[in-house]
């Protein structure tokens, strides 16, 4: 098998470039999609039969938590190529996309706790898919914890690495939690396979707040990565080319 493009991914100089002519499109479509999801959400949709208007929140929850378990499935990819491949810039993309899953799962926490109290009357439960995104954040914060801990880059790289790999294990739980135990957290409102359980006026600005935080993400990573990759390569002659420029166009 060719694996030619994955080391073309995995140069530095080559991400960045390409990074940087993706963000400008990321952060304009996240800006979009949120306005247009999130005010047609909030402030347009027709409220729900059973819950009335606390079921708006899910338009902030559920891209939230769904984007909470997608970043740690990314990171888990990064780590798996990182121990195999020995690609670098993979240990840059899981340790840059650690904190943004980490603040996604406490939004996704915070906002079910606000749902919770109107529709079970608490704020918390010990719930089996409220405990396993708790244990989300969790590996969120060692996996950060534990990459500031090692000074060694690679040790942390590897530590990380494993981490996450170990940590993905709690992704199915999560998803499955419904079905598998009695939860007071109901299913999935919809899904790609069955035909959505709320009707368009609801589910469409749901599904463009999905992504618009999906790509949000995409922006802040890139972001996040192309300033943690100067930094890193700073002693070579692209990234130090490319320091010269930001701070003269900073002047």
């Amino acid at each position: 098998m060719n694996w030619i493009w994955l080391y073309k991914w995995g140069s530095p100089k080559w991400f960045y470039d390409m990074s940087g002519k993706c963000l400008p499109w990321l952060a304009a479509a996240s800006t979009l999609l949120l306005a247009v999801g999130l005010t047609w959400g909030l402030a347009f949709a027709p409220p729900d039969y059973q819950q009335g208007n606390s079921f708006r929140i899910i338009y902030i929850h559920v891209p939230a938590a769904l984007l909470a378990q997608s970043i740690y499935v990314t990171m888990a990819v990064s780590g798996v190529v990182g121990l195999i491949w020995k690609i670098k810039l993979a240990d840059v993309a899981l340790q840059q996309a650690a904190p943004i899953g980490a603040w996604m799962t406490v939004i996704a926490l915070a906002t079910g706790a606000i749902w919770g109290k109107p529709t079970w009357g608490a704020y918390w439960v010990w719930d089996a898919r409220l405990t396993s995104m708790l244990i989300l954040l969790f590996l969120y914060l060692g996996v950060i914890a534990l990459g500031q801990a090692i000074t060694n880059r690679d040790s942390a790289a590897r530590g990380c690495a494993l981490l996450a790999v170990v940590g993905v294990v709690n992704i199915p739980i999560i998803k499955y939690s419904v079905e598998w135990w009695y939860t007071l957290h109901q299913p999935a409102s919809f899904t790609l396979s069955q035909k959505p359980a709320m009707p368009a006026q609801m589910w469409v600005p749901l599904l463009l707040a999905v992504l618009g935080f999906y790509c949000f993400f995409g922006s802040v990573l890139f972001a996040r990565m192309r300033l943690e990759l100067l930094r890193r390569e700073a002693d070579s002659r692209w990234a130090n080319a490319e320091i010269t420029r930001l701070l003269k166009d900073r002047t």
